[in-house]
């Protein structure tokens, strides 16, 4: 049995299916590379990614973190105890929720749109999970995990920029 985590993809702006013809599919392998590289084997959930604009995104950074301007990526876990789902009822238990605004994103790589989007994904699906990067200890191993699914999928270590700038 291997882990089972359903992917769905919502598309809220339409300039993410003209810039990247293959969004969904690649919004959910680098979902599926996270979800392996940090679930067990028993684990079944479903997830959402919510691909907005930055009006969109800006309106929730404001109702939930009081930040008047859009970002690249929110993360919106569903706590622990709503995961839980009685025996006998056939729910899957949601993860939660990402959202990634395009122009933000856009803005960041207009290079290489492709995996920054993945490594957006990758990053909001381990907020999903707990992962965080507020603290220094917390941030390095976040990092180190999310370089590590990002090779795995072909995609170089988005830190390095960062570092070396």
């Amino acid at each position: 049995m291997s882990t089972k985590v359903e992917t769905f993809v919502q598309i809220k702006d339409s300039r993410w299916l003209t810039a990247l013809p293959g969004v969904e599919g690649l919004c959910q392998q680098a979902a599926a590379a996270a979800w392996h590289a940090t679930l067990s084997e028993e684990d079944t959930y479903e997830a959402t990614i919510v691909l907005a604009d930055d009006n969109f995104i800006a309106q929730l950074n404001h109702d939930f973190r009081q930040q008047n301007k859009p970002t690249n990526v929110l993360s919106f876990p569903t706590d622990e105890a709503a995961r839980l789902v009685p025996e006998g009822v056939k729910e899957t238990p949601s993860l939660g929720d990402v959202v990634i605004a395009f122009e933000t994103t856009q803005s960041e790589a207009p290079d290489d749109l492709a995996d920054h989007l993945g490594h957006l994904v990758v990053h909001g699906c381990l907020h999903l999970l707990g992962y965080d990067h507020e603290a220094d200890g917390e941030a390095a191993n976040m990092e180190t995990l999310e370089i590590k699914i990002l090779a795995g999928l072909g995609i170089t270590d988005p830190y390095l920029e960062i570092t070396n700038n």
